[in-house]
């Protein structure tokens, strides 16, 4: 009983600090639905088995069985997963671009998922090192979507030591989008460079 109301509040926190950077990122709708589905029994059961509370019971999971019952139901039903956005699976996938909104919940997902399981060590500049990490290994994320993520994930860290720090002036609707927009141009030009 005590995993099932621990993960039940983890997800709960994870939620709240999703929500409040979206409502930053002016994307307010985005944070109030944001992982429903953990809450669908296939999820939450599973995550419950698995729950450890430093970190996604579904990691947990994929280590013991080699897959995720959860994770396969959750990554096909919320677009904010770059997973939910590879197409051609025959010809061993393909990764597509993000919606901006899509990409943004993203970002808003990786800081409010530092945020539930850091509590009061979190700090933008290790949710840095964490996505430096990350990306050490191939990613099937869009390469835009990635020099996105890169893009404001270091821009934050660096913001953080400002003494003028304002995350909802970095975390503003159209200038992500329009970043996200810069970071097509780069990808386009540099890919027709490389042509």
């Amino acid at each position: 009983m005590g995993n099932f109301y621990n993960h039940f509040k983890k997800v709960c926190k994870h939620k709240y600090w999703v929500g409040y950077y979206c409502f930053k990122a002016g994307i307010p709708w985005r944070g109030i639905k944001h992982d429903m589905s953990k809450f669908s029994p296939i999820e939450f059961l599973e995550s419950v088995k698995y729950y450890q509370g430093n970190r996604s019971p579904i990691d947990r999971c994929k280590e013991v069985n080699g897959w995720s019952k959860a994770w396969q139901h959750h990554k096909g039903r919320n677009d904010h997963h770059y997973e939910y956005f590879i197409d051609d699976f025959d010809h061993g996938g393909k990764p597509l671009k993000m919606p901006p909104e899509c990409a943004i919940e993203m970002l808003c997902d990786y800081l409010g998922a530092g945020r539930a399981y850091s509590g009061d060590s979190f700090s933008y500049a290790d949710e840095l090192e964490w996505w430096k990490k990350k990306t050490q290994n191939p990613l099937a994320m869009h390469p835009v979507t990635k020099m996105f993520i890169n893009f404001e994930l270091t821009k934050i860290a660096k913001a953080e030591t400002s003494k003028d720090f304002n995350l909802k002036k970095l975390l503003n609707n159209k200038q992500l989008r329009w970043e996200y927009a810069v970071c097509e141009g780069i990808w386009r030009s540099t890919k027709c460079s490389i042509i």
